[in-house]
């Protein structure tokens, strides 16, 4: 390991204690005195390798949402025209529900987006988390809209607006709730979402 670096250990019991600091208690109250104790770290030693709470907070983000790539077949929107649209698109939903079921440090990280004082304009991963997602959504929809998978009676922009709205809403019930659940019911549910989702937006 290089001088200066956390141990791999210790980094990933921070990011993770920090994921849950945030999701409890908000960006502004979250408390980096208890993230520090509960560590076992001294003040000194953090701010030497993170700086901030800011730093922290972006580190967690773009950290978990690196490894959240890794573990997805994230489809590129294009790749998803014809008859298998839909059957693409529920199998990713039901990985990303299924993620959060299993409530990992990932689902903590995902309740962090929904934040009323998430400081996206501080975070470069927050804010670019955000632009990847409604640019894949955009996309994915004009992609459906011209291969037939998806309604093309309302304006481009109502429907981005209104299925945002609606993934938006899946997502942070899932994150909250969906672990409370036995697994069989976890995947019905998650089917359920999946089928809520085509039949606003099948023809």
């Amino acid at each position: 390991m290089p001088a200066g670096e956390l141990a791999p250990d210790r980094r990933r019991r921070l990011l993770e204690t920090a994921a849950r600091e945030f999701a409890a208690e908000g960006y502004e109250h979250a408390s980096l005195n208890a993230i520090i104790h509960a560590c076992g770290m001294g003040k000194s030693s953090f701010y030497h390798y993170f700086g901030s709470k800011a730093v922290l907070f972006d580190t967690v983000v773009g950290e978990a949402l690196g490894e959240l790539a890794s573990m997805l077949d994230i489809p590129a929107p294009r790749d998803l025209a014809g008859p298998h649209f839909w059957d693409r698109v529920t199998d990713l939903l039901l990985d990303l529900l299924g993620i959060a079921g299993r409530g990992t440090w990932h689902a903590e990280v995902g309740k962090l987006f929904y934040l009323p004082d998430a400081p996206t304009g501080h975070s470069p991963a927050l804010r670019e988390a955000w632009e990847s997602i409604r640019s894949w959504l955009d996309r994915t929809l004009a992609t459906g809209r011209e291969c037939g998978a998806i309604r093309a009676d309302l304006p481009p922009s109502l429907q981005a607006a209104l299925i945002g709205e609606v993934l938006q809403c899946l997502d942070r019930w899932s994150l909250r709730h969906l672990h409370e659940y036995p697994a069989r019911e976890q995947e019905d549910l998650a089917r359920a979402q999946a089928d809520a989702l085509r039949r606003l937006l099948a023809p």
